[in-house]
């Protein structure tokens, strides 16, 4: 089939299998080029099909030579229908993984289930033995939680008022005010338990328990605090409740480590297009101003260029990770730069729908988005025929 991309508000509808290969591609030469990492050998990723996951596995499989095993849930293809990109991506992992003499499985399941870490902890058992650093790169808007059923939906709302301010349409361009209201107990309440940190301790709680965490194992999860300008809605609203309660999970889990000499760590990452942040109100707008900016400076990074620095420079640096003083690890350093936030918060109050395109990066805001459904890369022939039923080898 001929594969385009067909938009509905700010989701893709479809994704291309070769534009995604091409995608994990680009990524695995970026870490080749920048040499040995030496880091964890066997890794699991949670959340390893997207965004910041994926870009931990490659740089774990290609920076460090490790045997990778990848939980994600996706959307596998039917006859006629593209899969998630999610779904290529893993695909196209796993392929050059094998190239390159590499272990990679995956297990395509609901993450948060009993059931999924059962599958995960006999899959290591039975290939690796054991694991010595777990990424926690989950990012879903809802969770049935194992232990109750009842299915908790997260919401992106401030808290306390009615917040109005300036967005970007990113389709279109245009600049205009929004509001949203407020949120209520129940609403901050179901947000922490989808995007806290109680699946994190149930993961870690699980693989100790099944004897499965090498002694020394590390574990990591990724979160975003921002600027100013967005912190009512995010890092003071709703989903920053739940990232405060992500942070404070970390120091629980290495409390819970400490006989076999394991750590928790969040990291804190730049912001950066993602099909979550797309939906975000507000953010369009700061991180297309943003990445202006920060192309400007020669300092602007992606998902693969963020990961490889973390692990390269925090991780697995060859001495002591340095952490600030709430004990997070932080790559978004660049862009939490006085010069950067001050430059921001200037042409945020300049943006207008005429100017936008002069002051922000909204192009590379668009190529962004259309490169997360593997569309928008060189080297990719988007008027062939393309075969949409690919496979994932470890998964069939």
């Amino acid at each position: 089939m001929i594969i385009e991309p067909r938009m509905r508000g700010f989701i893709c509808l479809t994704a291309h299998p070769k534009g995604c290969e091409q995608n994990v591609k680009n990524q695995i030469e970026y870490v080749k080029s920048k040499g040995k990492i030496d880091g964890a050998k066997k890794v699991l990723v949670i959340g390893a099909s997207t965004g910041f996951g994926l870009a931990s596995r490659i740089t774990s499989a290609f920076g460090s030579d490790a045997g990778t095993i990848g939980v994600f849930f996706e959307k596998p293809p039917a006859e006629g229908k593209t899969a998630s990109p999610g779904w290529y991506n893993s695909a196209a992992f796993e392929n050059e993984a094998k190239k390159a003499g590499l272990y990679a499985k995956s297990i395509n399941g609901d993450a948060f289930s009993n059931e999924v870490k059962q599958q995960t902890i006999d899959m290591i058992k039975a290939d690796l033995g054991q694991v010595d650093l777990v990424i926690y790169s989950l990012a879903s808007p809802v969770r049935m939680h194992p232990v109750t059923g009842v299915l908790h939906r997260s919401v992106l709302k401030p808290i306390g008022n009615t917040f109005t301010n300036k967005t970007v349409d990113f389709h279109t361009g245009t600049v205009s005010q929004i509001s949203i209201e407020p949120a209520n107990q129940d609403d901050i309440d179901n947000t922490v338990v989808v995007m806290g940190g109680e699946d994190w301790t149930m993961w870690m709680d699980a693989l100790k328990a099944a004897g499965v965490l090498a002694d020394g194992a590390t574990t990591v999860a990724y979160s975003y605090i921002g600027p100013e300008v967005t912190e009512p809605v995010y890092r003071k609203g709703t989903i920053g409740r739940a990232k405060d309660h992500l942070e404070a999970t970390a120091f629980s889990i290495t409390d819970r480590l400490k006989d076999i000499n394991g750590k928790a760590y969040v990291s804190v990452n730049k912001a950066l297009v993602t099909q979550a942040s797309s939906a975000i109100p507000v953010i369009p707008l700061y991180i297309s101003l943003l990445y202006k900016i920060m192309k400007a400076e020669g300092i602007h990074e992606g998902c693969i260029e963020q990961m490889q620095r973390l692990y390269s420079q925090r991780l697995y640096n060859g001495s002591e990770i340095p952490t600030d003083d709430k004990g997070r690890i932080r790559i978004d350093d660049w862009e939490m730069r006085d010069d950067v936030q001050e430059k921001i918060a200037k042409l945020w109050l300049e943006a207008t729908s005429e100017n936008l395109s002069e002051i922000g990066d909204l192009a590379g805001y668009k190529q962004d988005f259309l490169n997360l459904f593997g569309f928008g890369f060189d080297g990719v022939d988007y008027a062939a025929d393309t075969n949409e039923m690919i496979n994932v080898s470890s998964i069939g």
